[in-house]
């Protein structure tokens, strides 16, 4: 892998657009350490030492620990992504948005997508700044982390948190057009490998048999995550002859790609959200809340379930069997042995529901496997969590897999450009 970067930094053209990205990912981070105004860093360093588990963890990996510090870009990607997701869902209750993205109109789709963050962002914000003035942001500090907690001061900072989730918003798009990758994912792998090394120092702060045990588990778990993001079945397609005047097309062989895991890391971070409403409540359920707890084998079990249950209804809404279907019969293309039609819109339909069996067991054992290893491995001596949470190695390795065919798609296109001129 460095050695296909450095043949890309050997490329002007490449170079130029990694440098790029690279300068407003350090933007990104820069503006996830700087503080909003109104803010008492100090005392949200202190309280920063005693947050640990459950509801504090969590925000502190989907935002890169900026939630916590209440900085400029605390709200990071989330609001975005969770648009984005309700956007596609929305898609099968509006019949309008459909017809949009049937007809190429991308461009009006992402319009709305951008006003749909800034309604989350407002949400959101409010949410942790009440959370803040509450004192429920960090339930086991007792601190004032706002110096003050006036109207004109809770506005000001809703409104500053709302401005940098714009600008990561846009950050993002330079990214995907001006840089290398998506730059969500991109932005998203930045929040994540920014807290990796604070998770990876509870190590030596372990017994040596726990270290050992979680370093040797760490190891395994990246192959298995690499395994399960390349793997795939791909179905042989078969496009007939046909003669369009004068000239012959098709007569051709290719195939579809069906991943293992088509769904990727959107079943996880939708399900983590929709927990994450009910956790908001139970200073005010108290019964509620030792069911939310992350060992509770209730909460492990409803957690499971549903990552399960979405990631079967995110395939069905994302991979559209008789849509692909009709395409190929349209082209002359047909499945091998299969009838074109519908016999090959239900044939797809079987091979990806067997395939999502497996990808659905595996994100919820991956999602799991932190609680469980909480659980199972916990050291007396110390309150940190199992630093090799399913959610964040599934997304550095997801985004690092798919930056690098990025960039060796950009070499191998160069390359061919270069032999036709």
């Amino acid at each position: 892998m460095l050695t296909l970067f450095a043949r890309a930094f050997r490329v002007p053209e490449l170079r130029k657009k990694m440098l790029f990205t690279l300068s407003l990912l350090v933007l990104f981070r820069f503006g996830q350490v700087l503080p909003s105004p109104g803010v008492d860093v100090v005392a949200v360093q202190r309280c920063l030492g005693a947050a640990r588990g459950g509801l504090a963890e969590m925000m502190q990996l989907f935002s890169g620990g900026a939630m916590l510090k209440l900085s400029v870009f605390a709200l990071g990607v989330m609001p975005y992504i969770t648009a984005s997701i309700v956007m596609q869902l929305m898609a099968v209750l509006i019949p309008r948005l459909e017809l949009m993205r049937k007809a190429g109109e991308q461009q009006k789709i992402t319009q709305y997508t951008r006003y749909l963050t800034v309604g989350l962002a407002v949400l959101n914000a409010t949410t942790v700044v009440a959370l803040a003035r509450t004192g429920q942001l960090f339930p086991s500090c007792q601190e004032r982390v706002l110096r003050d907690d006036g109207l004109l001061s809770l506005l000001v900072l809703v409104a500053v948190m709302v401005a940098g989730t714009c600008a990561v918003m846009w950050l993002g798009e330079l990214i995907t057009d001006r840089g290398i990758g998506n730059g969500m994912s991109l932005l998203m792998f930045t929040q994540v490998v920014a807290v990796f090394p604070a998770y990876m120092s509870t190590i030596f702060q372990m017994s040596a048999f726990a270290a050992v045990i979680i370093l040797v588990s760490g190891v395994f778990l990246v192959a298995a995550v690499v395994f399960m993001e390349q793997a795939q079945r791909r179905i042989p397609v078969q496009y007939a002859k046909r003669m369009i005047g004068s000239r012959a097309y098709g007569n051709t062989s290719t195939y579809i790609p069906l991943k293992v895991n088509q769904a990727g890391i959107v079943p996880v971070i939708f399900t983590a959200s929709l927990l994450y409403v009910p956790t908001l409540f139970a200073g005010q359920l108290p019964w509620l809340a030792p069911y939310l707890q992350g060992d509770h084998p209730l909460y492990m079990t409803g957690y499971f379930a549903l990552i399960v249950a979405f990631a079967y209804f995110y395939v069905s809404l994302t991979f559209n069997a008789q849509e692909v279907a009709d395409q190929m019969r349209r082209f002359g293309g047909f499945v091998p042995g299969i009838r074109p039609g519908r016999p090959t819109a239900g044939y797809l339909s079987y091979v990806l529901s067997r395939l999502t069996a497996p990808g659905s067991l595996y994100l919820g054992v991956l999602a799991l496997l932190p609680l469980i290893a909480f659980a199972l491995l916990r050291d007396p001596s110390t309150q940190q969590n199992f630093p090799f949470g399913g959610t964040s190695v599934l997304i550095m390795v997801g985004v690092g897999l798919e930056t690098v065919k990025q960039v060796e798609y950009q070499l191998l296109q160069r390359n061919y450009e270069r032999l036709l001129t």
